[in-house]
């Protein structure tokens, strides 16, 4: 891989190269994140896809893992274009060029601020009863997803982090487009990024095998990574 470094962004190629799975993903990015390791990090995966990379991330760092749940809001009539996003915390992100240039209503947009809140809060209910959340004041935070796309589920992932004053935040992924780092990268202390090649049409793109990950994954990795931070 290339290197590229300017200031406090990374980019590590521009090519498109596949990685195997999340996991190969997860490694790689950790690999890239040696200085942290057995610096008390928490590693918040964004669900579903996230949360097995940062698996990946966490145990090479030996630190905490925990999820940080936002949704984009989708736009009426285009599902796939993101009008804003919401996070745990009720952190709104509105994009208001799509707004303006669609017309949104403001009716529109609380109906599905609503509808996403709803399956935020059901994932609350379901993740946090086996996995509690971890406080984040002071702590060396890292975001974790498998990739980003529009970056607005994203930007709302960072603003509720940010939110809780940790000490450094740090967003990690494996692929995004450039475009969308720069616009992400005001907003944290650090960014490092596998891969932002030319003409990204989606996340999945840039993996042999992308299977949906379930709530029953999520739940399991929770679990085991649970049980580790209590031992350990």
């Amino acid at each position: 891989m290339t290197s590229f470094d300017r200031g406090k962004m990374r980019i590590l190629s521009y090519s498109l190269e596949l990685f195997r799975d999340r996991a190969e993903a997860g490694s790689l990015l950790a690999a890239q994140l040696l200085e942290y390791k057995n610096k008390q990090a928490v590693v918040l995966g964004i669900p579903r896809g996230g949360i097995v990379v940062a698996r990946e991330v966490a145990s090479f760092l030996n630190g905490e893992m925990d999820i940080i749940l936002s949704h984009k809001l989708r736009t009426p009539g285009e599902s796939e274009l993101a009008m804003g996003s919401v996070s745990e915390n009720g952190y709104l992100f509105l994009n208001q060029d799509v707004i303006r240039g669609i017309r949104i209503t403001r009716a529109e947009i609380e109906s599905e601020k609503a509808q996403q809140m709803a399956e935020i809060q059901r994932r609350v209910r379901l993740f946090r009863a086996v996995h509690p959340k971890i406080p984040l004041n002071g702590r060396l935070v890292i975001i974790v997803d498998d990739g980003i796309s529009t970056g607005a589920t994203t930007y709302a992932a960072i603003q509720a982090v940010r939110a809780e004053k940790p000490q450094k935040l740090i967003l990690a992924v494996p692929v995004a487009a450039e475009e969308t780092l720069y616009r992400l990268v005001r907003d944290v202390d650090e960014l490092i990024c596998l891969e932002s090649p030319s003409g990204l049409m989606g996340v999945g793109q840039v993996y042999a095998r992308f299977d949906a990950v379930t709530d029953a994954e999520v739940l399991e990795i929770l679990k085991t990574y649970r049980v580790k931070d209590l031992i350990g």
